[in-house]
């Protein structure tokens, strides 16, 4: 079956493949935000394909996607049994024993003329002066269970943190297809069985479903998970495997039950061939192993993972296989990959949605003026490649940056040789405590100092900016930082206690 595509006409027709995190997410959005210029959607499932579902930690760039789709946090949260999250607590990556969490927030107090970590650097060349997260206002509340949205107020010690969520990404998805459907989109039911192209441009024409109908469209996006059933099966989009940085290649999962209180934050465990993670939700709490076939099989991981949960399993472990790269192009012709389809990283640092939200809000952005519309693809991907390599070289730096040798896996990626682009972006940390900045990037300056020290990356020297506050003073204004801090965050209620008031899931008992 063949359909004329006319490369040059509008785009009025979407047609999002998949349905899940990425599919819903892509339809809400577009629905919300593209339909109203006339753009029809049209989303394409089937119930007898499962979705992967066990992204349930995402970073605070979500809250903005939310927002700018009218979605209310209260009714969201309650929809999803959804907890807040304050960062993420890294245990036993630089050495077995040592505990530190990335945080949503800044390190320190507004103001200072070099970054705090210069001072905090100096200061314990001078003396105790505790660890460097004792100077982050969410690593504090997050360790004491603590939460409450940030103050507006930019003096505030409390204004200098953000948060995210951590919620069941299969009720994320539903409520996002009830939303989507409210914006007018179609749901079709079926399984895809084949893909028509236009015989002269190439262009992607239709889907045609196993009862014959054909699904046409102008503008596809592929949400079809690790099939890639039109980026990759169909148009050959090509694979950049990043497996010899990120071996980890398999990861089981699964849910239990938990009595304890819901912590806001997320919690990665470092383990013999990979790491554990736990998500608490309002009503069970998410773990999984995310480790290296090579290094451990699959019926030990699985084994190694049962006997550390809290509770009692709610479901059988889920297992699944994945390769660490990117697609070669996430655009091409009239065909834009979101979510698992362009490409996959792990999930150590919650990236999975995020990277969906990136896609598309850069489509948004990006939006094509005719059904081929090679500027806009090619601004695209190369968008999408400085996303992927940045989030990727973040992700290596906690492997390679690690003492650790009790095992061949962790023997392997403390020495394996790294991009060259993290390899300056550590020379650079080491020799004078700096950050490498850049304009477009996810993980900036804070991010980065907590992987670097909480891991053993120490600066040579700290910046002599920090040289010209005397001794006595600089050691006092940390003193009293510290103290306001801990006061601060133990003002706050606690998660369970803000929950209970604010959002909580009828159901999440």
């Amino acid at each position: 079956m063949t359909s004329s595509i006319k490369a040059e006409g509008a785009v009025h027709r979407v047609v999002v493949v998949g349905g899940g995190t990425a599919g819903w997410m892509t339809a809400a959005a577009l629905a919300r935000l593209v339909a109203p210029s006339g753009v029809q959607v049209v989303l394409v499932e089937s119930e007898a394909i499962g979705t992967v579902g066990v992204g349930e930690s995402t970073l605070p760039h979500i809250r903005a996607f939310n927002e700018r789709l009218g979605i209310d946090e209260a009714e969201f949260m309650k929809a999803t049994r959804a907890t807040f999250k304050l960062g993420i607590q890294f245990n036993d990556w630089g050495r077995i024993g040592d505990s530190y969490i990335h945080p949503f927030g800044d390190y320190g107090a507004p103001g200072g003329e070099a970054p705090f970590h210069h001072y905090w650097l100096r200061a314990r060349s001078l003396g105790d002066v505790g660890p460097l997260d004792d100077y982050s206002l969410p690593i504090v509340a997050a360790r004491e269970g603590r939460f409450a949205p940030p103050a507006e107020d930019a003096r505030s010690l409390l204004s200098t943190y953000g948060y995210a969520y951590q919620f069941d990404s299969t009720l994320y998805a539903r409520f996002l297809r009830t939303f989507a459907e409210a914006h007018g989109v179609r749901r079709v039911e079926g399984r895809i069985v084949e893909v028509t192209q236009d015989g002269e441009s190439g262009a992607l024409s239709a889907v045609v479903l196993e009862s014959g109908e054909a699904v046409e469209g102008d503008l596809f996006v592929d949400c079809s998970g690790f099939r890639a059933l039109l980026i990759e099966q169909t148009l050959k989009s090509g694979f950049t495997d990043w497996s010899h940085w990120l071996p980890c290649d398999r990861a089981v999962a699964i849910p239990c039950a938990s009595d304890q209180p819901a912590v806001p934050y997320t919690r990665a465990t470092a383990l013999e061939a990979g790491w554990q993670f736990r998500i608490p939700l309002q009503h069970r709490v998410g773990n999984g192993y995310v480790f290296a076939s090579a290094f451990v099989d699959a019926e030990a991981a699985t084994e190694r993972l049962l006997g550390r949960l809290e509770g009692a399993p709610l479901k059988t472990p889920n297992t699944l296989r994945f390769t660490a790269g990117q697609r070669t192009r996430n655009w091409v012709g009239n065909c834009v990959s979101v979510g698992l389809s362009s490409g996959f990283i792990e999930p150590l640092e919650s990236t999975s949605i995020h990277l969906i939200q990136i896609a598309i809000t850069k489509l948004i952005e990006l939006w094509p003026n005719a059904v081929a519309d090679p500027t806009s693809a090619a601004e695209f991907n190369r968008q999408m490649d400085v996303e992927y390599a940045r989030i990727r070289d973040f992700i290596i730096l906690h492997y390679c940056a690690t003492e650790r040798d009790d095992t061949p896996f962790w023997d392997h990626v403390r020495i394996m040789r790294l991009p060259d682009s993290l390899a300056e972006k550590i020379d650079l940390f080491r020799a004078r405590g700096a950050v490498q900045e850049y304009r477009e990037g996810l993980f900036l300056h804070p991010s980065w100092i907590a992987v670097y020290l909480g891991q053993g990356i120490v600066p040579h020297h700290h910046h002599r900016l920090a040289d010209a506050v005397p001794e006595e003073a600089l050691l006092s204004s940390l003193a009293r930082l510290r103290t306001a801090i801990r006061q601060s965050a133990s003002r706050l209620p606690t998660q369970d206690a803000y929950i209970a008031r604010y959002c909580a899931s009828l159901d999440a008992g």
